[in-house]
């Protein structure tokens, strides 16, 4: 029973945790829409070596606070994904 307890209080603090998570993932969608608006072209939005620096940081990060490196870059790059055709909209429609 004592196991059953355990894993709802777990779950109860991964929602939390997600909660907080899709927080900044707003905070980050308005500030790429902003960025959006001021890129030159679409080249720009992609920005291959710009990805490469942000995967480089937050693997450094993820380091050195002792979590797995290859979890942290995958999502990361998952999410930079969808962000840059979002990027890529706002920028067509403010062009």
């Amino acid at each position: 029973m004592a196991d059953k307890e355990q894993l709802a209080a777990v779950r109860v603090a991964v929602d939390e945790v997600d909660d907080q998570i899709v927080t900044l993932i707003a905070r980050r969608e308005r500030l790429i829409r902003i960025a959006g608006t001021l890129k030159g072209d679409d080249a720009e939005v992609r920005a291959p070596g710009r990805v490469e620096r942000i995967i480089e940081h937050v693997r450094s990060a993820a380091e050195e606070k002792g979590i797995d490196p290859d979890i942290v870059e995958s999502t990361y790059r998952a999410m930079i994904s969808g962000f840059i055709e979002l990027e890529l909209r706002v920028h067509k429609e403010n062009s």
